[in-house]
C-alpha cells in the first residue's frame, strides 16, 4: 500500500496538503512523498496567498471533491506555509473511499 497523506481520528479526517498557490487552475494533483517519507496531498489553486485567499480555495477545493461543506473542512494547521493539514468532519471513515474521492477514480 502506498503512503496516504489522510489518517482519521475519532470523528474527522485529518489530511496533509503541500500547497501551489497562484497554479493556471485549480487541481488535487495526486500524492507526493518528501525527503523524510512523509505523503502530502498536491493541491494547485489559482488564488494567491494574501489575505489567506488560497486557504480558501483550498477548503472550496478539498469540500467539493469531498462532497463535504465548506464547514466542516478546517485549517489546522499551516496558515501561512506551504504545508499545511486540514480537518474535515462528517465523512466516511473508509480509506479506499476517501482515496477514490481524492484521486477522482471509483471505490
Amino acid at each position: 500500500m502506498t503512503a496516504r497523506p489522510w489518517k482519521f481520528d475519532e470523528q474527522a479526517l485529518l489530511i496533509a496538503v503541500r500547497a501551489s498557490p497562484k497554479a493556471s487552475r485549480d487541481a488535487i494533483e495526486g500524492v507526493r512523498i518528501d525527503g523524510d517519507g512523509q505523503a502530502w496531498l498536491q493541491v494547485k489553486v489559482r488564488a494567491v496567498p494574501e489575505s489567506g485567499g488560497a486557504n480558501a480555495a483550498i477548503i472550496a477545493l478539498l469540500a467539493k471533491r469531498l462532497g463535504a461543506k465548506r464547514s466542516e473542512v478546517a485549517l489546522v494547521s499551516g496558515a501561512t506555509a506551504r504545508l499545511k493539514r486540514f480537518r474535515i468532519t462528517g465523512l466516511t471513515d473508509d480509506p479506499d473511499q476517501i482515496e477514490a474521492m481524492m484521486t477522482g477514480r471509483e471505490a
